[in-house]
């Protein structure tokens, strides 16, 4: 399935909505506004939260936890040496770790498991908010991944923040 995550344009917080390819909401992601570091509260249509999103404050390199009931269900890790393209680690319990690796311009992201494409991510050129297009074909971890893309666009494009 193909969604479309795309950042609001006037708000006080990091909020994103996502939505399938037909422009129907599926999932909406609210930052609090007054907080030590990001925090994200991933939601489904009704307010029930998915997936927290915290930032690790003290760590070397932008490190997330997704959280999922009060239990880290994921941590998410930049890799600090790098060249010409971003990489990110999603590491789960147990031995099946995601991957996602960046382009040259961190406009298209790759994730993999195992050596394996789960997903694929990418950026629009010329829009008035951060807009991706994310394809994920088996949908069995498709809350986790699309959590990760939005901590991804946390860490690679804060500059680019429009509030």
């Amino acid at each position: 399935m193909i969604y479309v995550l795309k950042q609001k344009f006037w708000s006080l917080s990091d909020t994103f909505k996502i939505r399938d390819l037909e422009g129907r909401d599926l999932f909406v992601v609210k930052g609090r506004f007054f907080s030590l570091g990001d925090k994200l509260s991933f939601q489904d249509l009704n307010g029930q939260e998915l997936i927290f999103i915290r930032q690790k404050l003290m760590s070397w390199g932008p490190t997330y936890y997704l959280e999922q009931g009060g239990r880290v269900v994921a941590e998410v890790r930049k890799h600090l040496f790098t060249f010409f393209h971003c990489k990110f680690t999603v590491d789960v319990p147990g031995p099946d770790d995601f991957e996602a690796r960046g382009g040259f311009l961190d406009h298209e992201y790759t994730f993999t498991r195992s050596g394996e494409t789960v997903a694929t991510s990418s950026k629009r050129w010329l829009s008035w908010t951060d807009t991706y297009a994310i394809d994920i074909p088996n949908d069995n971890d498709a809350i986790l991944l699309l959590a990760a893309a939005v901590v991804i666009d946390l860490v690679c494009h804060q500059n680019d923040r429009k509030h």
